[in-house]
């Protein structure tokens, strides 16, 4: 039996705690916040998107950090894993739209708790508002923790599941960062992922609160190269741009954001050009001596028609058989490339998660152990690791902790 100390209680610590706990180890569970999961509350709107129901491959293609680190992780504990280790601890599941889990309850809450329950029922130790100040080590060997108020804990190996710097509101605050360094380890430069974009177009505000979906959306520099496509639902806010697809997509802005970067909407992704042009046209001739004002209602949104109406430059009151083919073509153009200028992200108060994190590179990606330092851990987002949104950076802390947890104490029995 060894003595393991877990770092943070979070999805990862509290797989990572569990799992250990569950083959016989002592292990206590070391939070500095007053419950466990208080990320886990705010997660996918307060619902809790645990993973994405999809084959492995699928999860390591909605990765772009560092995907391949984590194979032998993913296929060792997997969506279906996941799914399976929440419906056995009561929580029942349902999938939705872009293979998304939740909890049939619809609460966070209901995760949190499970986890709970679950390192309690391995009997793990607990200790709430605790924070630990470092990690002890030896001659490339971990020899404990010390906490804030000066104690020492005896280890035979320690699992840092700290988080990142994403809402460090709830308690991610670097800590496993300061950690890591101190034991030798590189961590590779930070920078807040799935974040919303401010915008520098004022008409953003009018559209605040409307949700485009199933649209495309393309970033391009000023040179006009293309940094990020893809298809999926956009929110517009006071300040910009947010919703999945733009969350997903400013992972890919990162380091571009002193150049000017434009964000196209392409409204209509289903039509090409000529098609929509003749849906234009067959709407146009149904209502001939109407005004352009009331002219889009069965093409677009009630709240995006006057923005679209002030930027196509056609009167609002010209009658639609007086509209030229040019201004149709302008008005085809904004439906399939609608033009903002993205000035920049918010920052880690509102990333999902964070780019960048312990080097993969000196990390065993089986066992999660540090290759400097033996009985040193990681899991989690501590690590350089992070997945686009839609359940996938959840399954990397379930996935991540079940390998920590499941070989801290030696071979995984």
């Amino acid at each position: 039996m060894a003595k393991i100390a877990v770092i943070g209680a979070g999805p990862a610590g509290l797989m990572a705690a569990g799992q250990a706990a569950n083959l016989g180890h002592q292990v206590d569970l070391y939070e500095k916040n007053t419950l466990v999961g208080k990320k886990i509350y705010i997660t996918g709107k307060g619902r809790c998107n645990l993973t994405n129901d999809s084959d492995v491959e699928t999860h390591l293609e909605n990765i772009p950090g560092n995907p391949y680190f984590l194979y032998s992780a993913l296929y060792g504990f997997d969506s279906q894993s996941t799914i399976a280790f929440f419906e056995a601890l009561g929580v029942e599941t349902k999938v939705e739209r872009g293979n998304r889990v939740f909890p049939v309850s619809d609460k966070a809450g209901d995760v949190a708790a499970a986890l709970e329950r679950f390192i309690r029922k391995a009997g793990v130790r607990l200790h709430l508002q605790k924070e630990v100040a470092k990690v002890l080590a030896e001659e490339g060997k971990v020899t404990g923790i010390q906490l804030k108020n000066g104690e020492t804990k005896e280890a035979d190996a320690v699992i840092v599941a700290t988080g990142g710097l994403s809402y460090p509101g709830t308690g991610s605050t670097g800590d496993g960062y300061r950690f890591a360094k101190a034991c030798g380890h590189t961590v590779t430069a930070l920078a807040p992922s799935l974040v919303p974009l401010r915008c520098q177009e004022s008409w953003c505000a009018q559209l605040m609160g409307l949700t485009l979906k199933n649209v495309k959306i393309v970033m391009e520099n000023k040179q006009g190269k293309k940094l990020y496509d893809d298809f999926g639902e956009l929110l517009f806010t006071h300040f910009g741009v947010s919703g999945p697809v733009i969350l997903s997509a400013s992972r890919h802005l990162i380091g571009h954001f002193e150049e000017k970067i434009t964000l196209k909407i392409d409204l209509k992704p289903a039509l090409s050009e000529k098609e929509l042009d003749l849906r234009l046209l067959r709407d146009f001739e149904k209502i001939p001596n109407k005004q352009f004002s009331h002219a889009l209602d069965a093409l677009l949104p009630k709240k995006l028609i006057p923005v679209m109406i002030g930027l196509s430059g056609i009167a609002p009151e010209k009658k639609v058989n007086s509209i030229t083919k040019e201004e149709r073509k302008q008005l085809l153009r904004l439906l399939k490339a609608l033009p903002l200028t993205v000035t920049s992200a918010h920052g880690f108060g509102q990333a999902v998660v964070t780019k960048g994190g312990v080097e993969v590179d000196e990390v065993n990606p089986s066992t999660m152990e540090s290759k400097l330092v033996r009985g040193l851990y990681f899991a989690g987002e501590v690590l350089d690791l992070d997945g686009y949104t839609g359940g996938f950076n959840l399954q990397i802390a379930f996935a991540t902790g079940y390998a920590a947890g499941r070989h801290a104490g030696g071979e995984d029995e």
